[in-house]
């Protein structure tokens, strides 16, 4: 319940969407929370993570929208990276984002 609260919160905080009339020319799409676990080195739960999803899936190509958009960094960006750090001596570091929609 608690990760779920931070979730909640999360969102309400950085206004994500706004209350609108339910329009009969177009589908109006669900969600639901999904639950993830993090673990420490020995295999303990450190963390529990709920994020609330829209299930895009009953939405329709040229009804409900026209272009889908999702920033995603590449895996071969991730190796360069590591590569020119390697190279430079640059200290490397994790960081654990909250929340997608976190403000810096």
């Amino acid at each position: 319940m608690n990760a779920m609260n931070v979730e909640y919160k999360n969102l309400m905080k950085n206004q994500i969407w706004d209350l609108v009339l339910y329009p009969n020319e177009h589908n109006v799409i669900g969600n639901k929370w999904i639950y993830k676990f993090k673990y420490n080195s020995i295999d303990e739960i450190e963390k529990y993570k709920a994020r609330l999803v829209a299930k895009g899936f009953a939405q329709k190509y040229r009804i409900d929208y026209k272009e889908t958009f999702a920033l995603m960094a590449k895996m071969s960006i991730g190796r360069v990276i590591l590569a020119l750090s390697a190279a430079q001596g640059w200290k490397v570091f994790q960081i654990d984002v909250k929340s997608i929609f976190s403000q810096w």
